[in-house]
């Protein structure tokens, strides 16, 4: 495997757009679309929250019921959230001016919405969006870079990845692009992801890759502690590599879900990096804990506490904060066994053996803090299970950014 160009058009038989349909920004695009030349089984996994879009419902009908899909169309500014059945009537209606542009049905388009909740689309302008969208189509990178631009918010970059690798003696390509800078959280971080590969391989075998990829990915991200109403994450299969489909969990399987892992980590620590206001990307690890469950309790609760948080932004040594956030976790482990130590591209320091503090340099522990990445490595000495998760620092924009979000 190895990384290549691109996102969402670097597999074949892929194409996306991106177009100004003015729902809730001026001078920039704020709708994209992507298109597969030919039928794709898609698998999908969305929020927990109890709240869902509309676009969420309909999304998971479409994962569930439909045989094939061929197109997914985002907007960006409104979340069509808390919009009752005429919300959803929306979605359908989103589908249906979409299938007309590319003749296909409405069940073959899934939709997806990120922005403002509560407020009810402009479907005149999504609608006008959807038809500049079909005409500009095109599998070039560039249509998918400007496609991962279209559908930010609060986000300052665009994130796109992609991957190849060899399965059967064919070249395979997987490519993504996500959004996702605040209301984000473990538990299908608002997050949208979109995934696209030329691989053969059936619908059942796809949705177990992606389920099975996002609980060590996407899951294991907090920025704010948030679980927004709109996550979604969609991969679409084509089988235009022309490899054997995978119907089994043979090596062919295995290298595919290890892929498909690769990019969803890559976009899952872009979004982490870039949570709103942030000035560093910061990474929990937790190793040698009793099991996977301990592991992961212990990592979410130190990377979303606002205080461990707030200490990575002051570059604060500030130890004791992570290990009260590893004792509220609701993992039981031993505190006077614990190891703590800092890491960065500038040098690794020591703070904590065996629950007490060591002699160590302040001003070294600030220079390594300072860092735009920077990891949190607790050693419980229990066993061998580990985990990562992934935030950033809290910092004052956060809160001028949401203190007039809707402005």
């Amino acid at each position: 495997m190895e990384q290549t160009v691109g996102g969402v058009t670097a597999a074949q038989g892929f194409m996306a757009a991106a177009a100004a349909a003015g729902i809730k920004y001026e001078n920039r695009a704020d709708m994209a679309m992507i298109y597969s030349s030919s039928p794709c089984v898609c698998a999908g996994t969305f929020t927990t929250n109890i709240v869902k879009a509309a676009p969420v419902k309909w999304d998971q009908k479409i994962v569930q019921d439909s045989k094939s899909v061929q197109a997914v169309i985002v907007n960006a500014g409104i979340a069509n959230a808390c919009t009752g059945e005429e919300g959803l009537s929306y979605c359908r209606k989103t589908a249906e001016c979409v299938g007309e542009q590319l003749n296909l049905e409405p069940e073959a388009v899934l939709v997806a919405s990120t922005g403002v909740i509560g407020k009810q689309l402009p479907i005149d302008r999504i609608c006008a969006g959807a038809k500049m969208l079909g005409k500009k189509l095109n599998a070039d990178i560039a249509s998918g870079h400007e496609a991962a631009q279209a559908i930010m918010t609060t986000d300052t970059k665009e994130k796109e990845v992609a991957v190849r690798l060899t399965l059967g003696g064919h070249t395979v390509t997987i490519g993504g692009m996500c959004k996702g800078s605040g209301m984000i959280h473990p538990n299908m971080c608002t997050m949208l992801s979109f995934i696209t590969t030329d691989a053969a391989i059936s619908k059942e075998l796809l949705q177990e890759a992606l389920s099975m990829t996002v609980q060590d990915t996407y899951n294991m991200v907090s920025v704010d502690g948030d679980t927004s109403t709109n996550d979604t994450c969609l991969v679409l299969a084509n089988g235009m590599a022309g490899n054997e489909e995978i119907t089994e969990r043979n090596e062919d399987y295995k290298a595919f879900c290890e892929a498909l892992y690769a990019v969803n980590e890559t976009l899952a620590k872009k979004m982490a990096g870039d949570g709103e206001g942030a000035t560093a990307l910061f990474e929990v690890k937790i190793l040698h804990a009793r099991d996977k469950a301990q592991a992961v309790a212990l990592s979410k609760s130190v990377v979303s506490s606002s205080l461990t948080k707030a200490m990575i932004f002051g570059h604060d040594a500030n130890w004791g904060r992570i290990l009260c956030a590893m004792g509220y976790s609701g993992a039981d482990f031993d505190p006077e066994q614990v190891d703590i130590w800092f890491e960065s591209a500038a040098g690794k320091i020591s703070i904590m053996e065996n629950g007490v503090q060591v002699d160590y340099s302040e001003e070294e522990a600030t220079r390594i803090l300072s860092e735009p990445e920077v990891t949190a490595v607790a050693d419980v000495k229990e066993g061998e299970a580990s985990a990562t998760a992934w935030g950033c620092d809290l910092t004052y924009d956060y809160v001028k950014i949401n203190a007039d979000y809707r402005s």
